[in-house]
């Protein structure tokens, strides 16, 4: 037994050793990787990696090489403290670490969206105060752009919204595309506000203005407390669900070491095991998802 584990211990320690070598090995891995789940996220998964390297939050070669050792180690050790058997702990270690790329793929959407969140916070506040100065709408978003206040998306997608009111003589179209490629209650209800006084013709747009101002103010304000609420709950969930995995202590701690492996070398005892192992992956994995799911959205 030692000596397998000492011979997995090397085996990883070359792995490490060999991605942070050569990072285009690594580059080919993430490569095949990107093309996989840019067909199931909403937002192009380049576009994601390349927003969260901008920000410095992606994974380096070291750090996925990191994230693998501890998803084998630690689904490997479970699983043997659960079955007392090496070939399940290589089943459950090597199953743990193809869960990866989708971690790494929750992160890296929570990170986007949280930036367009704020890209889309710049867009109305700044809209805003340009209309106050234009009494125009499109010369409003003309001046948005011209201050570089925006990054694209958002920005290519202004430029798009300016273009269409001019084709079509009218903002409607070009509003209704925009709140469809963001649909942030705050959008919607400024660009609302923006249809309503270019349509009748309101002459005094102040009042409503400073009172759409405040609405943002409070929603950017709830999406940041529901950004803090999430952490708080998602460092208890993680830790409760850790918990539960170790449960199986306890009932060999009652049990004694002897009569555990009596009871674990019946089938039925091992489906259960199993079925405890399996949920509570999902009950992690379903958190976790919650977490990194739609933050910026309110």
């Amino acid at each position: 037994m030692i000596e397998i584990i000492i011979v997995i211990a090397i085996t990883i320690f070359l792995i490490i050793s060999r991605l942070g070598k050569n990072e285009s090995a690594f580059a080919n891995v993430r490569s095949t990787v990107d093309k996989v789940f840019s067909k199931f996220i909403p937002y192009d998964y380049e576009d994601v990696r390349k927003k969260a390297e901008e920000l410095g939050q992606n994974f380096n070669a070291k750090q996925y090489a990191f994230q693998f050792v501890l998803f084998l180690v630690g689904g490997g050790a479970i699983a043997f403290l659960y079955f007392r058997s090496l070939l399940w702990a290589v089943i459950y270690g090597v199953t743990a670490t193809a869960f990866i790329p989708y971690l790494t793929v929750l992160k890296y959407q929570r990170i986007y969206s949280e930036f367009l969140f704020e890209c889309i916070q710049t867009y109305c506040t700044n809209v805003i105060m340009e209309f106050n100065t234009t009494q125009s709408f499109v010369k409003a978003l003309e001046g948005v752009v011209e201050s570089t206040v925006l990054e694209d998306p958002v920005l290519s997608d202004v430029k798009t919204v300016i273009q269409m009111s001019y084709d079509n003589g009218t903002i409607d179209e070009g509003i209704e595309w925009f709140n469809k490629r963001y649909p942030y209650y705050m959008v919607k209800n400024m660009h609302q506000l923006f249809l309503q006084i270019t349509n009748e013709g309101a002459k005094d747009s102040g009042e409503s203005l400073e009172n759409m101002m405040l609405d943002i103010d409070q929603l950017v304000e709830g999406v940041y407390r529901d950004k803090m609420d999430r952490h708080t709950f998602y460092t208890k969930f993680l830790t409760f669900g850790l918990a539960l995995y170790l449960l199986v202590m306890l009932i060999q701690f009652l049990l004694g070491n002897a009569n555990y492996m009596q009871i674990i070398s019946e089938w039925y005892v091992q489906m259960i095991l199993h079925t405890i192992l399996i949920l509570n992956s999902f009950f992690l994995l379903k958190g976790i998802k919650y977490y990194n799911e739609d933050t910026g959205v309110e």
